[in-house]
């Protein structure tokens, strides 16, 4: 089976051929656990995730390697944990918590491996050490920049050219930097910094900029050079642009990532999702709402994953009519094929989506289940669908679980707060004495 995928790098569809096909190697950019995830982060991480099953099912799930690191040390994280009154440990463990439960609800396989930023803070000086001695960064003030024009190439991902990138730098540009469009690898630690976001370095206590981590965290588990570097197409440039720069000056003769996968935007009803607009909207928002995750899942794969998706509550509604039809036909499937090469050569096409899910809905046979397991779905029993679930498509059951679960947890306020949310609903809960919770309607 022959893969292709579009090359950013290139601006081409290309054939992907491994470096060695024992050991693909794929890195994918993560969250900052700041808050959490909305649904633009889950489209990159599904999408992602697609990706990763296709790799296992081509070249054998042993033989493909999936980083997806956490950013654990920011600027916007100290900020959160600032204006929140708590500790970055206690903040970033709850929403790292929280990511991994968000993207368990839609069906996302976890990573082969899922660095954290704070414990790799040794690779990413020892690679800054490197780009002082290759003469590609340099020290000033505390802070120590990379040197843009010390890197002819810098540029050929986004295709901007040095004139573009000056004309498009800011007037005021800090006076220690020798160009407006150097950028940090190490910055000085303030006063007003919590002491677990800082830490020592030979230029002085401090925290590192936020594209060497991804440098350094790629190259630790995939060396060098490796096959797939993914995620949204906001991150292309700076993020992107700047890893490849400092990768390939901390490695000589190094080339990085060789094909470059970015997903498009998500807006909402047409408008770019923002808290100012009253339109952002997270996992956890339609989770609570009772919407299913596959629901969710199964929305997010409507459209090629490289191009804008508009969320909407019609895209939601119909990607629940969808499911329900299929698990109908799956509950009348008495046997399952295990034939999944139509839905796996749309795929195979540059990930194509909307063809996978229309192969889907026209198989005729009885390899429902399997098809849908390559895109994560359609691995409930139907009966379990169907059963607590309303004409409004509340899932009553899943919240259910979600709050014996919290209680487990001894997280009673999100378990009042689901038993609140139901009750809204009409639907009432009864605790029995060993745990478990019976409902019914008002």
């Amino acid at each position: 089976m022959t893969i292709y995928l579009y090359n950013t790098l290139t601006r081409k569809k290309e054939e992907f051929i491994p470096e060695d096909a024992n050991n693909v190697r794929m890195y994918v950019c993560g969250p900052t656990v700041y808050d959490r995830a909305h649904l633009g982060n889950a489209r990159s991480v599904v999408v992602y995730d697609v990706l990763f099953r296709i790799l296992q099912l081509v070249y054998g799930t042993k033989h493909v390697t999936y980083i997806r690191n956490i950013t654990d040390v920011d600027d916007k994280i100290n900020a959160a944990a600032k204006a929140q009154s708590i500790t970055i440990q206690a903040l970033t463990a709850q929403m790292t918590q929280w990511f991994h439960g968000d993207m368990q609800a839609l069906n996302v396989l976890p990573p082969t491996k899922e660095p954290k930023a704070t414990e790799h803070i040794k690779q990413m000086i020892d690679m800054i050490e490197k780009l002082i001695a290759h003469k590609k960064a340099y020290v000033a003030k505390g802070n120590v920049l990379f040197s843009v024009k010390a890197m002819p190439e810098y540029g050929k991902l986004s295709r901007r050219v040095q004139e573009e990138l000056e004309s498009g730098a800011r007037i005021k540009v800090e006076g220690y930097k020798k160009d407006p469009n150097d950028f940090v690898l190490w910055k000085p630690a303030d006063a007003e910094d919590d002491s677990s976001s800082v830490f020592d370095s030979p230029w002085g206590k401090g925290r590192p900029g936020w594209h060497i981590e991804c440098s350094a965290m790629s190259t630790q588990y995939l060396s060098q050079n490796f096959d797939i570097h993914g995620g949204g197409s906001d991150l292309m440039f700076p993020h992107h642009e700047n890893e490849i720069a400092q990768s390939c000056g901390t490695y000589p003769g190094s080339h990085f990532a060789r094909y470059w996968v970015h997903n498009g935007f998500l807006t909402v009803n047409g408008e770019k999702m923002s808290k100012s607009l009253g339109n952002f909207i997270t996992v956890k928002d339609l989770l609570d709402k009772g919407v299913k995750g596959e629901v969710i899942r199964y929305a997010l794969l409507k459209t090629k994953y490289n191009e804008p998706l508009d969320w909407s509550e019609k895209l939601l509604n119909d990607a629940k009519k969808e499911l329900d039809t299929l698990y109908r036909r799956l509950s009348k499937q008495e046997q399952q094929s295990d034939d999944v090469s139509e839905i796996v050569n749309a795929l195979s096409q540059d990930m194509n989506l909307p063809v996978a899910i229309s192969a889907l809905h026209a198989n005729p046979g009885n390899g429902l289940r399997k098809m849908g397991g390559v895109l994560g779905i359609l691995q409930q029993d139907p009966d379990t669908w169907f059963k607590g679930t309303d004409s409004s498509g509340i899932d009553i059951e899943g919240l259910v679980n979600a709050r014996r679960t919290a209680k487990k947890a001894k997280n009673w306020a999100e378990a009042d707060r689901i038993r609140n949310a139901l009750k809204q609903q009409g639907i009432l809960l009864e605790d029995r004495p060993d745990g478990t919770s019976n409902w019914r309607r008002e």
